[in-house]
């Protein structure tokens, strides 16, 4: 799944292209909005809310799009999309056009109930907004959690995925099956992630460890079996989280012994 620097990446490319212009072509094809049309609307905005995208419109609706695993947004030049059995939404104006793929979420709703949608979410790791005392507030409700699951759930603060979680997570030594409570300075861990996410919003790819070179890009995320770039201890993997909801860890268990 994404992390939350893709996705403010891919908001920032879709308001660039959609923002201030007439919708022109409008094509919801998902069964429950196979009727919509949105042509004739102007986009005001495109902004992401953790891992969520808004798309809004100045006739008060919102286009709430979520990636999930698989889903994917593209701008075209208005006339050069490829048709694919992939696309769930089209979006376009008289220049561009943003082609969403396999999107986990595609819904239209009230602008004034964008709540619905992402109200639950904790403080936005890249929003305006960021607010990691609160976030750390919604961490110790749950003392005995996991840190590594407790740091999952967006609804403690939203935009951390699995890379930026291993990587957060041996940087500051802790291993990601401590309880929240046993885990110092949980203000600097989460302003930790808030950094590493800001650094790496505006290019592709998720860089950790300042070397941009292929291979070298992170310390424990991806590199299972392969030896701690800090001593040398092969880096483990595993899963956690509640059934259904298993993730991947990668740490260090010297390094977060």
């Amino acid at each position: 799944m994404p992390e939350g620097d893709v996705v403010w990446n891919t908001a920032q490319r879709l308001h660039a292209a959609l923002a201030g212009q007439v919708l022109t072509r409008s094509d919801f094809r998902v069964p429950r909005y196979a009727t919509v049309s949105l042509t004739g609307h102007t986009v005001t905005e495109a902004v992401s809310r953790g891992k969520h995208l808004l798309i809004r419109t100045d006739r008060g609706l919102t286009v709430h799009t979520h990636l999930k695993m698989e889903g994917a947004w593209r701008i075209y030049p208005a006339g050069g999309l490829r048709e694919s059995h992939r696309l769930r939404l089209l979006l376009g104006n008289a220049e561009w056009l943003a082609a969403g793929y396999q999107l986990g979420i595609t819904e239209v709703l009230p602008t004034s109930r964008e709540g619905q949608a992402v109200g639950h979410l904790g403080p936005d790791l890249l929003g305006p907004d960021w607010d990691a005392a609160a976030a750390v507030e919604r961490l110790a409700r749950s003392p005995g959690r996991p840190v590594g699951e407790a740091l999952l759930d967006q609804t403690n603060l939203a935009g951390l995925g699995t890379v930026y979680l291993a990587e957060t997570l041996f940087l500051r030594g802790v291993d990601p099956a401590r309880p929240v409570s046993s885990v110092e300075e949980l203000d600097a861990l989460v302003e930790l992630g808030h950094r590493l996410l800001d650094a790496n919003k505006e290019r592709l790819g998720h860089v950790t460890t300042g070397d941009t070179r292929p291979g070298r890009e992170t310390w424990v995320y991806g590199r299972a079996g392969r030896p701690c770039r800090r001593c040398g201890t092969p880096i483990r993997k595993g899963e956690a989280g509640p059934p259904g909801q298993e993730r991947l860890r990668f740490w260090c268990p010297n390094c977060q012994g």
